[in-house]
């Protein structure tokens, strides 16, 4: 388990880590699909296919995460669609009690995404979780995403945080892998970040299903 005596910052993802990443499969997997396919009268499933095709092409990378490049390359008004689902958009229900307990112990808060600030602004509109966060940061700031090692130098720079006594927690595996190359010392995975799917076998990273199995913080 987590040695908190060790831990000064933490380093949170947002999609999937803070909140739950319903939302997110719902648009991308769903939602964008159907309007793609009732704008080139195609079938649902025929869009998809194209679709995955342009996903496959840049993931990982900071285009990604950019909601501007997928308005240009879909021709959909991407923002607008998300408003169409934000009641989708809620905070993971262990995240709260979680959060208030890191504060109280004196730990550093820092969200660190890939979101688009469109996206972010949406969220953070919708459930207000930034209340307990002493720092917002998107990697859009810096044109590069969290799978980057240039990424983790420049917020390292700009953030000032210890590597040796920082916790960086992400439900992507790909990032935290990146995380760890850089050299953050303590890593955690989040099993389930979809709230309609079942949990992931993780054996390569500690790794939760509920935050509140880590308290007390102590």
């Amino acid at each position: 388990m987590l040695n908190w005596h060790e831990i000064d910052t933490i380093l949170f993802d947002m999609d999937g880590t803070l909140l739950d990443l319903h939302f997110d499969n719902y648009y991308w997997l769903e939602l964008i699909p159907q309007k793609l396919a009732e704008k080139h009268g195609v079938t649902k499933e025929q869009a998809f296919a194209e679709l995955s095709k342009k996903y496959q092409q840049v993931e990982g990378q900071i285009e990604w995460y950019c909601l501007d490049y997928w308005q240009q390359q879909l021709d959909l008004p991407i923002v607008e669609l998300k408003q169409e689902i934000k009641h989708l958009i809620t905070v993971r229900e262990d995240v709260p009690e979680f959060l208030q307990a890191l504060k109280k112990a004196g730990k550093k808060l820092i969200l660190l995404t890939n979101a688009h600030p469109d996206s972010l602004s949406l969220k953070i509109e919708q459930t207000a979780f930034d209340v307990h966060l002493d720092a917002i940061v998107s990697t859009h700031e810096f044109g590069v995403s969290k799978e980057s090692q240039s990424l983790w130098q420049q917020v390292e720079q700009k953030l000032g945080f210890d590597k040796e006594r920082t916790l960086f927690v992400d439900d992507s595996l790909a990032v935290l892998e990146a995380a760890k190359l850089y050299g953050i010392k303590h890593l955690l995975a989040v099993a389930n970040p979809d709230s309609t799917k079942a949990a992931r076998e993780i054996s390569n990273y500690l790794s939760i299903v509920d935050y509140r199995t880590l308290l007390p913080i102590n």
